[in-house]
């Protein structure tokens, strides 16, 4: 094989349609348009307009709602957890935390946190340091002789300041 033998396999490029060059190409004078009006335009973006009716997404309710400040958890299982014990990447005698399980490689990359779920068994125990566990997780854990120690969140004390200084203007308002 050459250099100047090289080419593309076959039906791997193909021609860009040259519109309005004709009526010989199939697509010329209105350039598969039709006829007149505001589509045949150029710059026309009409979107969900229906000539003046009110539209359908405005007709009807708006449903369910995105919280705004939602966290991503990592979700590892007790048989993953395991199965890193059993392959030597996990230090049984040592706290275990989101960049012990990152360095481990169980994770990927930390998000927001990290929650332990309920699925497989453990045979080891294991020190966490995590934001959630579930209750069958938390079980299946100190059965196996470890412990869970559940990280306090920072928008709790917030919102413990926030409760405090609301209940201290009611008792100044009670003492006024």
């Amino acid at each position: 094989m050459r250099l100047n033998e090289i080419k593309d396999n076959a039906g791997a490029s193909k021609k860009r349609v040259r519109v309005g060059r004709g009526i010989g190409s199939g697509l010329g004078k209105t350039a598969g348009r039709g006829h007149k009006g505001q589509k045949a335009r150029n710059g026309v973006a009409i979107g969900g307009f229906e000539g003046g009716q009110m539209p359908l997404f405005r007709r009807l309710p708006k449903r369910g709602f995105s919280k705004w400040r939602r966290k991503s958890f990592n979700e590892v299982s007790l048989q993953r957890l395991q199965e890193a014990v059993e392959a030597g990447v996990l230090d049984t005698g040592s706290e275990i935390d989101v960049d012990a399980l990152v360095a481990a490689g169980v994770l990927r990359r930390p998000l927001d946190g990290v929650r332990i779920l309920g699925v497989g068994e453990l045979k080891s125990g294991l020190k966490l340091t995590v934001d959630h566990a579930t209750a069958s997780a938390k079980a299946a854990i100190e059965k196996a002789g470890g412990s869970v120690t559940l990280i306090e969140k920072k928008v709790l004390a917030d919102d413990e300041r926030k409760r405090a200084k609301t209940a201290a203007k009611k008792a100044a308002k009670v003492k006024a």
